[in-house]
């Protein structure tokens, strides 16, 4: 609630809120001064996922069903619509674990894509949030032994390629070619505190609006979670 306060951001998107009745949270996060929030979380699974956006601004219209796909069931996508463009915050799902993970992965990558294709014809899109990708070998801090590691396998890797391709664009990457940046490190391995990090967290934005990005950055100086905030500075 402080960095809420602090960072006097006009939209805050969480990932990985395991939520699954917010009736038990309290007002405060709920409905902190100034925000309304907005709440996603998993149909099938009990205190999994789940995601929340938090706003200054007033919103259109609010989405978090989106048919029976793979977008819906876990509670991972909140589209809100602005006057000036689609905004969705994003859980992906890892792909660790048990082996049919890697493949709902894969296709959640696929469906949420073309989705966001034909949302893109209506209005500019901008999506954020936990992607579970490092895209290149800059995004990691050992990527030679990572080649065979969930999040940096070469099929995960084409999905982002397939995002570029469709005219969406990596805002930190596209602001700092070569900036080496990290947004997630191994808690248990304490690879913060070692600088051992990957760049998994993205702002995506359709590329006739980049224009409008003033300033992308990872706020690597807040704690209190193994992820870093991602910060994008859009004006319209």
């Amino acid at each position: 609630m402080n960095f809420l306060r602090d960072s006097k951001a006009d939209v805050v998107a969480l990932q990985e809120t395991k939520v699954q009745d917010i009736a038990v949270l309290s007002e405060a996060l709920r409905f902190p001064d100034g925000y309304t929030s907005f709440w996603n979380s998993a149909s099938e699974r009990k205190g999994y996922s789940g995601t929340v956006v938090y706003t200054k601004k007033p919103v259109l219209n609010n989405k978090v069903a989106f048919g029976k796909n793979h977008l819906s069931t876990e509670g991972r996508v909140i589209q809100l619509e602005f006057p000036e463009f689609y905004f969705l915050n994003i859980y992906f799902p890892n792909g660790g674990g048990e082996d049919h993970r890697l493949a709902y992965k894969l296709k959640f990558f696929d469906e949420f894509l073309a989705y966001i294709k034909k949302l893109d014809k209506k209005k500019p899109v901008i999506f954020c949030g936990d992607v579970n990708v490092a895209h290149s070998e800059i995004d990691l801090a050992r990527p030679k032994e990572n080649q065979k590691s969930i999040g940096f396998l070469p099929e995960e890797r084409a999905k982002l390629d397939a995002f570029e391709k469709a005219g969406f664009v990596d805002t930190f990457r596209e602001a700092h070619p070569t900036k080496v940046g990290y947004s997630w490190w191994d808690m248990k391995t304490r690879a913060r505190d070692r600088g051992v990090g990957w760049r998994i967290d993205y702002f995506w934005v359709s590329r006739r609006i980049l224009k409008n990005v003033k300033k992308v950055y990872i706020d690597d100086e807040v704690l209190g979670s193994d992820h870093a905030p991602v910060c994008l500075n859009i004006e319209f």
